[in-house]
């Protein structure tokens, strides 16, 4: 499968004519955002510590790809909600039932993946949310946690 390296050097390849980003995140101690980790690309973009911040009005692909690691899988179902969020207001979030009784094992590995198109305005901050980020898999393989930001061109 590709990996962040993969993708990474496939986007430099492609002409900036437009925004994207492709950044690696983490959790961020306690908190419910994530964390950006500083590997991958932010180009026509401000990649901060826990957000995107775009530069340029226009269509945006916004995707993110998780994967997360239940070490000791309950009895009981854990509801796992993940949100993409726009200057902090939910735009698109899912919520996904992990570790019901009649398929629990010891460990169990999950991902998930949001895609979300929408017109963004300059100054526009893109972050991801988890109800439960002491589950998010940043340890064990496969770890590749990504947010990815892609401006279409319009027509160029």
């Amino acid at each position: 499968g590709n990996t962040l390296d993969d993708y990474s050097k496939i986007l430099q390849s492609v002409p900036p004519k437009g925004a994207v980003a492709y950044m690696r995140v983490s959790r961020a101690g306690n908190s419910s955002k994530l964390s950006l980790v500083e590997k991958g690309v932010c180009e026509n973009m401000h990649c901060k510590s826990q957000e995107l911040v775009i530069k340029e009005q226009g269509t945006y692909l916004i995707f993110c790809h998780l994967n997360f690691h239940f070490p000791n899988c309950s009895k009981s179902p854990i509801d796992l909600k993940t949100e993409l969020l726009v200057n902090d207001m939910v735009h698109k979030q899912s919520l996904s039932t992990f570790c019901a009784p009649e398929t629990c094992q010891n460990k169990a590995f999950k991902n998930s993946f949001q895609v979300h198109l929408t017109e963004l305005d300059v100054q526009d901050r893109i972050s991801v949310t988890l109800n439960h980020p002491q589950f998010l898999n940043d340890v064990s393989l496969p770890n590749e946690n990504v947010l990815g930001v892609w401006r279409y061109n319009d027509g160029m």
